[in-house]
């Protein structure tokens, strides 16, 4: 199994519902094309990996990635596989655009008995605006 991924927030997505219902909108034939400006220096290494989606500054769901394709207005696209998995919730910040994600070492910190990943989300975003968590 590949040790690169990515994350990427849902912008607007208020719940994973909300995730689901977007990229079933998007789905055409078994794939759901996510675009992007920027083709990744390390493109050869996601395929295969996941692109791990942000909710409410948490990881909450992923979609695997089938390859990545160039598009006639110069952007790109990742095709990832339609079927969105869900996984347990993981605190994760905000950022722009998509960030490189190992998942070995980031996953693991559901594990490290803190409980952090089972705060409610109203709370854990008011903590991670203090840089508390």
């Amino acid at each position: 199994m590949p040790n690169l991924h990515l994350t990427k927030v849902a912008v607007a997505c208020a719940s994973v519902e909300a995730l689901e219902n977007r990229l079933a909108r998007r789905a055409r034939g078994g794939e759901v094309r996510i675009p992007t400006r920027m083709r990744p220096k390390r493109a050869d290494e996601l395929i295969g990996g996941n692109l791990y989606w942000i909710v409410k500054h948490r990881l909450v769901a992923c979609n695997a990635i089938m390859r990545i394709e160039d598009r006639n207005d110069g952007r790109i696209d990742f095709v990832c596989a339609a079927e969105l998995m869900r996984i347990t919730p993981v605190p994760k910040r905000a950022h722009q655009g998509w960030r490189y994600f190992e998942r070995g070492n980031a996953l693991d910190e559901q594990h490290d008995g803190t409980g952090v990943s089972s705060l409610p989300p109203p709370l854990y975003g008011r903590l991670a605006a203090l840089a508390l968590v």
